[in-house]
């Protein structure tokens, strides 16, 4: 559980994550949480002070895969529950084009990899998915779900 330090009030975390596809495939990650557990995710991570969302969607894509990526769309915003340990994320999810490739890059902590998967390989991961929503975002992005970046107001002053 996240407080806020000024009101004690609680705050659920503000996440960022990134659908790119090419050709057919979905630029995910494999990476280590709880520091054993090896799950799959898409270009995904927390939203630091004074960022906006934009900014760490690139970042955090740019950190977890080497990829460069320009947004294109909004796909949505989706809220998960980690009742057990009294977690509430709001993930804002991108859709975002590759541009260029890093290589030889070193990845964030934790990631072991950056991949590029069908729909097909990642649904028949779905016991090593983060979350649900790693799938879910991407039927939602071949069902053809979006929304103008502009949906989102989001600056600093």
């Amino acid at each position: 559980m996240m407080l806020d330090t000024h009101s004690n009030r609680w705050s659920p975390h503000a996440t960022v994550a990134t659908i790119i596809e090419r050709n057919g495939r979905f630029l995910l990650v494999e990476e280590y949480i709880n520091d054993d557990q090896l799950v799959l995710n898409q270009p995904a991570g927390h939203v630091e002070r004074n960022e906006t969302l934009f900014e760490a969607a690139t970042r955090e894509t740019l950190e977890e895969t080497g990829w460069h990526v320009t947004l294109e769309a909004l796909l949505g915003l989706y809220v998960y529950r980690v009742p057990e340990r009294d977690l509430t994320f709001q993930r804002v999810t991108f859709i975002a084009n590759a541009d260029q490739h890093v290589e030889g890059m070193a990845l964030d902590t934790g990631i072991v990899r950056a991949l590029w998967l069908t729909r097909d390989e990642v649904a028949a991961n779905t016991h090593r998915l983060r979350s649900h929503l790693v799938l879910d975002c991407i039927d939602d992005y071949i069902a053809g779900k979006r929304f103008p970046l502009n949906f989102i107001h989001d600056q600093i002053d």
